[in-house]
């Protein structure tokens, strides 16, 4: 599963994409270890930090590996295309693993995110970290569509965490 969906993520990073990561290296870790995050970009979109930032926040239970990419909007609409049939950009997917110690792939709209940050009225990189938490909360199998304000509860909690005062899910209630 992981090899099929993380051949966009895999392109990315060989067409020139910068690689940052927080601590744990590049190895995924095992799932008894803290969340190892690594962070792939391309074009003039930089989250410093996020890696950091993300496994400094993330739920106890979040253990194992992820990769964030943040990547231009065409990708995005493509990815959204093939994965869920809806033939627009969006501003973040996440893409679950079944391999042991990998939990999967975040993939956020540059553009998408440029954009939300502006009518926000915060940074880019504010708005990255608002995305890279949602991703990771549906990576780790919370639906806010379906658990009755669950995954909203865990996001207020953990935004509040990590000096964020708005979440995804808020923004379009």
């Amino acid at each position: 599963m992981r090899g099929r969906r993380r051949a966009h993520l895999h392109a990315t990073a060989q067409a020139g994409a910068v690689r940052t990561r927080g601590p744990g290296g590049g190895v995924p870790d095992p799932p008894e270890r803290p969340l190892s995050v690594d962070v792939v970009t391309t074009g003039a979109t930089r989250p410093p930090g996020l890696a950091a930032w993300l496994q400094s926040i993330a739920p106890a239970r979040a253990r194992g590996s992820v990769t964030v990419a943040v990547v231009p909007d065409s990708r995005v609409r493509r990815l959204n295309r093939q994965f869920r049939r809806k033939d627009m950009p969006t501003d973040v997917l996440s893409f679950p693993s079944e391999e042991r110690g990998y939990l999967g792939d975040i993939v956020i709209a540059a553009g998408v995110a440029r954009r939300q940050a502006r009518e926000a009225g915060h940074s880019v990189p504010t708005e990255l970290r608002i995305l890279a938490l949602h991703g990771l909360l549906h990576l780790l199998g919370y639906d806010h569509a379906r658990d009755h304000g669950r995954m909203a509860r865990v996001e207020a909690r953990l935004r509040r965490r990590g000096g964020l005062r708005e979440g995804l899910i808020e923004r379009y209630r």
